[in-house]
């Protein structure tokens, strides 16, 4: 049973709304897709031609590119890409010659099992044949040498055959010491000083480990390659084939500038470098030593 209370609310109700559609405004609910939230359709693409302030050739131009896509829609869409020359080529060729899909992939061949198994044999041959705890240093243990003359012998010495890749001309004689330092040597600066097209590829030894004193003097002191603390190269030859001299070396015009690189830049692996403005005994060599020495390296 309704209450007075109700019926009044219900009277009520029916009487605002019978104002409201009198008064032509209609109910709040009719309006709601009006006021929603929903983005308003996009204009035709004919629509342009209404802007203002747009030249009507462009505005053509706009109708003209929409008409040939077909509609507003498709006109957005990407262009599709063209097919490669690659393609094109590949299917232009007789179906017996064409090559296999393998041939046109990417995909990097696999590495065949022989070039892996060189250079595990390459490095396993260069372990084998390293000296001074360096695979870059090849050659032999020696251990001690026995002096012959009061101040001479080495101990621990190592007869060394290649340093960095680069050969010596006949095995050497020498400390780790002394090897260590002619390896920094050779790869920082020897091995690239006639170019990369043209590296040197051999040091010509013309002295290493000799019992002697100093260039040979009768009652000198003991020279440091009669302790394996130096080593004297006279030349370098490269891999075309060409041999650089430092007698010649020196003074040649294509060559006197890196000949002068190398031996400036021995100064500092070695105690002391000479060559051949040093003095007399030293025109045809470069003399390199460990011997370290108060006011630094000595460098003539």
């Amino acid at each position: 049973m309704i209450s007075q209370r109700g019926l009044r609310v219900s009277i009520c109700t029916l009487w605002i709304a019978g104002l409201l559609c009198g008064a032509g405004i209609a109910p709040l609910q009719a309006s709601a897709p009006e006021v929603s939230l929903r983005p308003v359709d996009r204009p035709a693409f004919s629509a342009v031609a209404s802007w203002e302030g747009v030249p009507q050739s462009s505005v053509a131009a706009l109708v003209e590119l929409g008409e040939e896509h077909g509609s507003r829609q498709s006109g957005l869409r990407p262009i599709p890409r063209p097919v490669s020359a690659q393609i094109l080529a590949a299917t232009a060729l007789p179906k017996d010659l064409l090559p296999s899909a393998l041939d046109q992939s990417l995909v990097p061949f696999v590495r065949p099992d022989t070039i892996a198994e060189q250079a595990l044999f390459k490095r396993r041959r260069l372990r084998r044949g390293a000296v001074c705890g360096d695979v870059e240093i090849q050659g032999k243990v020696i251990g001690g040498v026995v002096a012959t003359m009061p101040g001479c012998g080495a101990k621990d010495a190592v007869q060394v055959t290649s340093v960095a890749g680069v050969r010596l001309s006949q095995p050497s004689v020498m400390t780790c010491e002394t090897a260590e330092a002619l390896k920094r040597w050779v790869s920082k600066d020897v091995e690239t000083a006639f170019g990369r097209r043209n590296k040197v590829v051999s040091l010509r030894v013309a002295a290493h480990y000799a019992c002697r004193t100093r260039n040979n003097r009768p009652g000198g002191r003991i020279s440091e390659h009669g302790r394996g603390k130096a080593i004297d190269i006279s030349g370098f030859k490269l891999e075309d084939g060409t041999l650089v001299t430092v007698l010649e070396g020196w003074t040649d015009r294509k060559t006197r500038k890196p000949m002068a690189r190398i031996w400036k830049a021995a100064c500092g692996p070695f105690g002391t470098v000479l060559g051949p403005e040093s003095d007399r005994y030293h025109r045809d060599h470069f003399h390199l030593d460990v011997a370290r020495h108060r006011g630094g390296a000595y460098c003539r």
